[in-house]
Formats: C-alpha cells, sequence, structure tokens
C-alpha cells in the first residue's frame, strides 16, 4: 500500500517548496478552506489541474487576515498571478445562518473551528494581495466569485453589490467550473501574451475602463444590461436583468454581457460548451491523496471531509433549475458524466484506503439520479434557453433512462473489498414518477427505485418535494406535490413487497417567496394526513444569483415582471416556520388562534383539533419525527381531506 510523504500534497509552506526543489513559484492559490487534496474540493482541484501543466503551485489554506499578514507574503511572489478563492462555499453561507446568527461550526475547517475564514474572503484575501504586490494579477474563482460576478442582493448586508470584481480590485474573475478557461488563460500566459491582454477567454470576467476598447470577436453576439446604478435605483430593472444572466450562463451559445459598474464596464465573456467525458475524467484521475493536509493531524477531523470520505461524484451540473439553489448557476444544466471506468477506477482508489470498512457513503452527485442524461437531439439543446429541463414539465427530447446509473451501481458492488454502496446524494423523486416521467419505461423507473431502495439505503431514503402548494412549487420550479403522493404510493408497495421497514424523508422549505401563511398551514395539515412528523426542514435563506433572491430583494419576479410577495420580517418567517412543528405542545394554541384569526378553522381542526381523533395519533413517530407505518398497506384509503388552498381556490 502506498504510503503518502509530504511531497505528495501541493506545499503550503516555504519548507515544502524547498522539499520538491523549486526555487519559486508560478502560481499561488489562497483558500478560504483547509487544505483537503480530493477531487470534491474546489481549490485542490484548480491545484492539481495548474500542475499538470507543468507549473510550479503553492496553496495558502485558510491565510490569517488578523495579523501582520505574513501568510500573504510567505511565499513570495509568483511569475504568473495569484489565484484566490473563498472555498467550496460562499463566505457568508460558511459563516452564518438562515436567522443571520453566526455558526457555531465552519465544516471545512479541523475540528469544525469557526473564526478562520474572513466574511467576503474573496474580496478580503484579493484586497490584500493587491495592496502587497500590486503589479502581480490576481485572479478569483470558487462558488463565491462565480455567484457574485454580477450585480447582486447580499442577504447579510441587506445590500444591492456590484460585480465582486469591483469589491475585490481583482484582475480576473473565472465562473463555473473552472478546468476549461484556467487551461486557456496558462496556455496563453506561457506563450507571452501578458495577464492584461487576456480578454476573449470564455467563462471569464473583468473589468475595463469606459473609455477602454472592448476586443471584438466575431463568433460573440453582445448585450448590455442595467447598469449598476440603475439597478441601485430601479429594483424592477434589476430584476430584469438576472432573466438575461441566467439565460446566457445557461446556453450553448450565449451572447457577451456588458454592465457599466462606476466608472469602468463589466464585461462576462460566454461560458464554454459543457465538458467532454474525457475531460472530467481528466479532472477526477489527477494524483490526489485524497487525504487533508498533514499539517491538521494534530488539529482535529475537517467535518465536510469525514462527510464525503468514501464518497464518488459522479457527474456535474443538474437540469432541475429550481429557483432557490446555485447548482446549476456555477455547474451549469447541461450534465457532465464521468466514465464508469474512471469511476470504478475511483472506487478502487478508495477500497484501498488503510481505514475503508467496505461501505461508500455516496454514489451521486448534484442529484444522485441523472447520470448520463443529456438531450437525444443535440440541435435541439442548441437552441434552448430553458432554465430547467423538468419544469414545469420534463422536456420531451431529454433522456432519463436510468439503466446507466443501475449499471453502474451493480459495477461498484461488484469490488471485492466493497460490502455496501450507499446513495446519499438527493434523489429526484419526480423522475421516477411516469405520471411526471411520461417519456421513461415505467418498468424500469421500479427498477431503479426497487434498485436503490433494495441495496443503496440505510433505512431511510431523501428526497425533496418542498412544499405542497401548487403557487409555491410552480415558483420553485418543482413539479406539483401530487406526484410525491404518487412516489411515495410506489415506495409503499416495494417497502411492503421486500419487508424493508425503509422511512422515506422529505425535505421542505419554508418563507420562501409566494409562500404564505395558509400555504403552510396547508403543507403541515396535508404532510400530517400522509403520517410525517417533519424534521427535516430549513427556511429559505437568500443567496446571490438564484430567481428566489432576486424576487426577495426587488418584489418582482424576473421572468414576468410582476410583484410577487416574499415573507421578510422575523415575525413573519418564524410564524411560517413554526407550522412545521404543529404537533409540538407550546404551538398548538398560536395554531388555531392564527387559523381562526384567518378564517381557516378547518385546518386548525386538522392540526390541533379540540379532541384528538385523528386516526394517525396512533403512530408514534420515529426517531427523526419521520413514520412510516407499514401496517398500512399503500392503498389504505386515507381520509379524503380537501386542503383548500389559495392556488386551489384559483
Amino acid at each position: 500500500m502506498q504510503i503518502n510523504k509530504l511531497s505528495d500534497w501541493l506545499p503550503t509552506t516555504n519548507k515544502e517548496v524547498k522539499i520538491r526543489g523549486w526555487e519559486e513559484l508560478d502560481v499561488i492559490l489562497f483558500s478560504g478552506d483547509a487544505y483537503i487534496d480530493h477531487p470534491s474540493f474546489g481549490p485542490a482541484v484548480i491545484g492539481r489541474i495548474l500542475e499538470s501543466y507543468g507549473l510550479k503551485v503553492a496553496i495558502v489554506p485558510q491565510p490569517s487576515v488578523n495579523d501582520n499578514l505574513q501568510d500573504f507574503t510567505k511565499l513570495g511572489t509568483p511569475k504568473l498571478f495569484f489565484g484566490v478563492t473563498g472555498g467550496c462555499m460562499d463566505s457568508m453561507v460558511s459563516n452564518y445562518t438562515a436567522s443571520k446568527k453566526h455558526r457555531d461550526k465552519d465544516a471545512y475547517t479541523p475540528n469544525g473551528d469557526k473564526g478562520f475564514r474572513p466574511d467576503y474572503a474573496t474580496s478580503v484575501y484579493s484586497n490584500i494581495l493587491k495592496d502587497k504586490y500590486p503589479d502581480v494579477p490576481v485572479l478569483i474563482g470558487g462558488i463565491e466569485a462565480s455567484l457574485r460576478r454580477v450585480t447582486h442582493y447580499d442577504y447579510w448586508s441587506d445590500l444591492l453589490m456590484p460585480s465582486i470584481l469591483e469589491t475585490s480590485k481583482a484582475d480576473m474573475l473565472v465562473y463555473g467550473m473552472g478546468e476549461q478557461p484556467l487551461r486557456e488563460v496558462v496556455q496563453l500566459l506561457q506563450k507571452g501574451v501578458p495577464f492584461s491582454s487576456l480578454r476573449t477567454i470564455k467563462q471569464t470576467a473583468f473589468l475595463v475602463n469606459k473609455d477602454e476598447s472592448i476586443p471584438k470577436n466575431k463568433n460573440w453576439d453582445d448585450i448590455e444590461i442595467h447598469s449598476h446604478a440603475v439597478c441601485l435605483k430601479n429594483k424592477k430593472k434589476f430584476a430584469a436583468n438576472f432573466k438575461i444572466i441566467e439565460q446566457e450562463s445557461n446556453k450553448l451559445s450565449a451572447r457577451r454581457i456588458f454592465q457599466d459598474v462606476k466608472e469602468k464596464t463589466l464585461v462576462i465573456n460566454p461560458p464554454f460548451p459543457t465538458m467532454l467525458e474525457k475531460e472530467i475524467d481528466a479532472s477526477f484521475d489527477l494524483p490526489y491523496t485524497r487525504l487533508p493536509h498533514p499539517k491538521y493531524n494534530k488539529r482535529g477531523p475537517i467535518p465536510a471531509f469525514e462527510m464525503i470520505k468514501f464518497s464518488i461524484n459522479i457527474h456535474r451540473g443538474c437540469f432541475g433549475g429550481c429557483s432557490f439553489c446555485t447548482i446549476s448557476a456555477h455547474q451549469g444544466k447541461f450534465i457532465v458524466s464521468r466514465s464508469e471506468k474512471s469511476i470504478l477506477k475511483e472506487v478502487d482508489k478508495v477500497a484501498n484506503m488503510p481505514d475503508f470498512k467496505g461501505y461508500i457513503s455516496d454514489i451521486g452527485g448534484p442529484s444522485a439520479n441523472m447520470y448520463k442524461m443529456k438531450g437525444r437531439v443535440q440541435s435541439i439543446c442548441d437552441k434552448c434557453v430553458a432554465p430547467s429541463c423538468i419544469s414545469p414539465v420534463i422536456c420531451s427530447n431529454l433522456d432519463t433512462s436510468h439503466k446507466p446509473l443501475t449499471k453502474l451501481y451493480q459495477a461498484v458492488d461488484k469490488h471485492p473489498k466493497v460490502k455496501k454502496s450507499f446513495i446519499g446524494s438527493g434523489i429526484r423523486h419526480d423522475m421516477l414518477v411516469p405520471e411526471f416521467n411520461k417519456n421513461a419505461d415505467p418498468k424500469e423507473l421500479d427498477d431503479y427505485t426497487e434498485e436503490v431502495m433494495t441495496k443503496h439505503i440505510s433505512g431511510r431514503l431523501k428526497v425533496a418535494p418542498e412544499h405542497t402548494s401548487d403557487a409555491v412549487l410552480t415558483l420553485m420550479r418543482k413539479p406539483s406535490f401530487q406526484y410525491f403522493h404518487k412516489f411515495k404510493e410506489r415506495f409503499d408497495k416495494i417497502n411492503i413487497k421486500k419487508n424493508l421497514k425503509l422511512q422515506l424523508i422529505p425535505y421542505f422549505i419554508s418563507n420562501h417567496p409566494a409562500c404564505e401563511v395558509e400555504d403552510m398551514a396547508n403543507l403541515a395539515a396535508e404532510t400530517k394526513d400522509m403520517g410525517f412528523q417533519l424534521e427535516q426542514v430549513q427556511g429559505f435563506t437568500p443567496t446571490p444569483m438564484t430567481v428566489a433572491t432576486v424576487i426577495y430583494y426587488s418584489g418582482f419576479h424576473p421572468y414576468t415582471l410582476k410583484p410577487t410577495k416574499t415573507p421578510k420580517s422575523k415575525k413573519e418567517k418564524d410564524e411560517q416556520h413554526r407550522f412545521f412543528f404543529w404537533y409540538k405542545k407550546e404551538n398548538k394554541d398560536w395554531i388555531r388562534k392564527t387559523l381562526n384569526k384567518v378564517g381557516r378553522k378547518d385546518l386548525a381542526d386538522l392540526l390541533v383539533p379540540e379532541k384528538e381523533k385523528n386516526s394517525w395519533k396512533s403512530i408514534k413517530p420515529a426517531a427523526v419525527k419521520n413514520t412510516f407505518d407499514d401496517a398500512i398497506p399503500s392503498n389504505h384509503s386515507r381520509r379524503k381531506t380537501k386542503y383548500k388552498s389559495r392556488n386551489k381556490r384559483r
């Protein structure tokens, strides 16, 4: 078995640079995360990609910004550029909860310790570097830079902020997944092209003076969006910008975007085409140790690493386009899947790790069951501007076959050292319902569902219907809740047939745009009627570059420009969230009073009856407060209750 040496990691100190026999560095990376040399962590991927181009690369993880700033100078001046990322999450999401309270833990720091990542880390690091090395280019990337590349609403400061290029003073921004633009950046720099002349590389953004000429590209059309100054004055025009940004980000032949920002112009070049299989394989096949740097050995485990230590990422991208989610905004809506050969190679590497016990924790991706899915006719996809391939309906051109995925699971399980492989990523349950996924073979969908339920979960299957209100779900770009009912019927049928006694764990969101108190009461009543007591819930958190966040700030839907209400006050949010916990004694009087006040005594009687006659009372909640009663067959006649939600009255 291979024993790792210190030189197997990218160097993090001068001593480690010398161990490699280097006198100078080409690129120095700065990251808000601890350094984990694993393909699931962006800073490591970027470092290994640059190294594969023959560059001498070092990384400074979690540099201190509270002392003499020696972490920013200890490795000297790189020949080509500094690379900066806030880490695998937006630093504000890492540091704060949805209620803007400091988090108790930072999952990307040893022992979960907090305080090692500054707020707005990308801008903080970049400003320090530009102050100390004004003539050295700074290139920013990662999810924080990617999703803040244009005028955006920042929930934590409650301000509309300009492009992060303005606040960070960086020279260039790479948005999305960085392998393709970085390859071109490095190739041009190695040919002697000055960094300041790198103006036509796809998937990059930069600022220019308004009097500066912008290079032409005969293959690109241009579009100008409302300036940052206009957005500050007019929320509706800010909302209108987002439709253009989202559509251009997901088009295979996109336009170059211009936006005036103070005295400069922001230029966002079109994205690269979706990576090829051989390209993503090459990224995952780089010589990662798959371990945290040895410098952390005495500081304690890193929670984010422990979670994915024995997991396998099989694809990137998500065509769901959910209004509250940033995955497609960063990774794109088109799926790029690894080859089975590359995945099995990684499985073998994981299986031979010294502390592997035979269990792979996850074979998945942004959504577990989108592997190998793409358009049947590419020319149709080439013209598409839809932000989602499955909302409001599944595109007739989308191949949703689950056969390649089922085959992959079975191939992984054949490895002699693998006792069981789990699916820890969320599964799109709607794509497993023939009534919704009308293009698929129902037997194939049932085969996949049965494969997952019988072999790849341990007691619980996680799915995310998110809400029960049709109005809210439509805005979320999620299917009607009726399809969750359909999926649960199939789940229950397999559960009973195989005597599995599994639990179905649905995830829900409160205080999302378009959601009102009555919607939450209906959600509570309908899920109670199904036998659930919910705990896997969260409040909506506005993050940059989502439809829902634009609505939250502006009050307008960016695609229709119609006013759309959003719960914003702490009182509104707390009240909506409280309905999830109708079963708690301290909430019952409040629920009855609240619903009686809005004329919904019928819902009050369902949730907190004066005398509990509800047949579900006899069900004892499981540890996760999410019940499954296997004594009740799937075709059991549930109480026929009419949930008169506002969207059904319409």
